[in-house]
């Protein structure tokens, strides 16, 4: 998904001749730490709530203007770059422009999760199962053909590393809620299941204690 897809809020547009005590009022009504300031529909920069308060009520945002923090993301670009840059400058909202830095509008960084969310459907009915494995034993055609070796279909696939110790930490996500068949098959071929969580899930556990305490009575 572009940003361009998403919704953008109706927020006010500061110009550079608005004073300080002004655009504090528009961020108290609209409940915003940061408003976007626009000046002949070009983006010029993002003014936060902070740095008003540490301003002179009387002054206007052009005296101040060295202070505008220059972020914006393109309308052509992806949804999860979107996401990261909001995260990584801690913006309430964050401006979108076009390829000639023309203002488009907001996006509100709280509603960027739901978008991700639905972008990413977790709200599908479905289990999760997390691998850990050596970064050269990474094998997405192997890890699909034993999925749909059990009749399901991988519907998420994300990976991450540690940094410390170079694993891969694999997060599947499948089409079935009962995963004790694909777990055994991960686990048949070596692959160390750290977690999963599925409807069967609780059975599981209960049936491993189950069979360790009869294994402990045994001895």
């Amino acid at each position: 998904m572009l940003v361009n897809n998403l919704s953008y809020e109706q927020l006010p547009q500061i110009r550079l001749s608005d004073r300080v005590d002004y655009v504090l009022e528009q961020m108290y009504q609209c409940h915003v730490q940061e408003l976007p300031v626009v000046e002949n529909e070009e983006f010029v920069g993002l003014i936060r709530e902070e740095t008003l308060l540490n301003a002179d009520e009387t002054q206007i945002i052009k005296d101040i203007a060295h202070k505008l923090i220059q972020i914006s993301i393109n309308v052509n670009d992806h949804l999860l770059k979107a996401v990261s840059l909001a995260v990584t400058s801690h913006l309430s909202i964050l401006p979108v422009t076009d390829v000639d830095h023309h203002f488009k509008g907001v996006v509100e960084s709280s509603k960027l999760l739901a978008e991700v969310a639905g972008f990413m459907e977790l709200e599908e009915p479905g289990a999760l199962i997390v691998l850990e494995i050596d970064s050269i034993q990474y094998s997405f055609s192997e890890i699909t053909r034993l999925v749909e070796s059990n009749d399901a279909q991988i519907t998420q696939l994300n990976t991450t590393r540690d940094k410390e110790t170079g694993k891969m930490f694999i997060t599947l996500k499948v089409n079935k809620l009962e995963v004790s068949d694909i777990v055994a098959t991960f686990q048949r071929y070596d692959y160390q299941v750290k977690y999963y969580f599925g409807e069967e899930l609780y059975a599981n556990e209960l049936k491993s204690n189950y069979e360790n305490l009869m294994s402990y009575l045994n001895v």
